[in-house]
């Protein structure tokens, strides 16, 4: 029986062996990715799947009818937010809306975030006494979990045994009760935002300052070049493309905030586009919050091939 399942199996065995390195290693990843990408798509197919139908608020059914994209039209006009617990979108008054809040907290949080990583790391990167320390400190932010998180500042904020709210607020900063102000709220939760990824994106960057020579920097201090020149022409340009990939997983992770804000502010006061989700999925309007959330994979997607253009250019131009 051996006998015949080899013969059978020889002449596929034969071509295997005969395969290049690049076509045998495509044939070992193959099941792999296979396995990764029904696990990854199917859930995003299904999503869209349901979000072309009508709510069925009877219950009986998941989703009523098959409409089409009425939804998608019902949601990006703003008929749709007499329904919604919090607008989709508001041109009138973007922080008012789910997507302007969560843009707002992604951009602020990436761009600080990043640079005040990308400082840590410079730092961490250094010989000094009690580095390794130093390190383990940074990092106890990002591993602390995320409700945790989010009670601290809750309580940092609550008016009633906060020491910070009297003297902020005498400042101009706050308010006099910052987790019912929708401006403060959305200004806290983008601080939780920074705090937990900044540790993050500075392991990463520190990953990338591992792997620069460091040959490089003894010559340029012959040539006499300062240490600001020689950041901006031999760091920089080696710490591009680890940066962008850091920058790829941070906007990713802003862009679905939910759990810090939850545990802090509520979503009532930031309504983010995760919280839009869930709400809605909440009242019950399976199809909407499909809808919805389709739109912020989209919408992420996109944003993650701005990235990656800038990516393939900047590696480009190290080559």
């Amino acid at each position: 029986m051996k006998k015949k399942v080899l013969n059978a199996l020889s002449p596929i065995l034969y071509r295997i062996e005969r395969l290049d390195e690049d076509k045998y290693g495509y044939l070992l990843i193959g099941p792999m990715l296979f396995v990764l990408s029904a696990l990854a798509f199917y859930p995003l197919l299904r999503t869209f799947w349901v979000s072309l139908h009508s709510d069925d608020l009877r219950g009986t059914y998941p989703v009523g009818e098959f409409s089409g994209f009425d939804t998608y039209s019902a949601i990006l006009s703003g008929e749709m937010d007499i329904i919604l617990s919090d607008p989709f979108f508001s041109l009138s008054n973007p922080l008012s809306s789910a997507l302007g809040v969560t843009l707002f907290i992604t951009a602020v949080s990436v761009t600080i975030g990043t640079l005040l990583g990308l400082g840590m790391a410079l730092i961490l990167n250094k010989e000094f006494r009690g580095r390794a320390v130093a390190r383990m400190i940074v990092l106890l932010p990002w591993s602390i979990p995320i409700v945790i998180q989010g009670m601290i500042f809750y309580l940092l904020f609550q008016p009633s045994i906060s020491f910070l709210v009297d003297p902020l607020h005498s400042l101009g900063l706050f308010s006099s009760n910052p987790l019912v102000s929708t401006r403060d709220s959305i200004v806290i939760v983008t601080l939780i935002d920074i705090w937990r990824k900044v540790p993050f994106i500075a392991l990463i960057i520190l990953a990338g300052l591992a792997s620069v020579d460091q040959s490089l920097y003894n010559v340029a201090r012959v040539a006499g070049a300062s240490k600001w020149q020689q950041f901006r022409l031999i760091t920089l340009p080696l710490i591009k493309p680890v940066v962008l990939i850091g920058m790829i997983f941070y906007t990713i992770s802003s862009m679905k905030v939910y759990g810090v804000v939850e545990a802090s502010t509520g979503c009532s006061t930031v309504p983010t586009l995760s919280c839009l989700v869930v709400d809605t999925f909440r009242m019950q309007r399976w199809a909407t919050a499909s809808a919805i959330a389709f739109l912020t994979a989209l919408l992420i997607a996109g944003i993650i091939m701005f990235y990656l253009i800038n990516f393939r250019s900047e590696v480009g131009t190290n080559e």
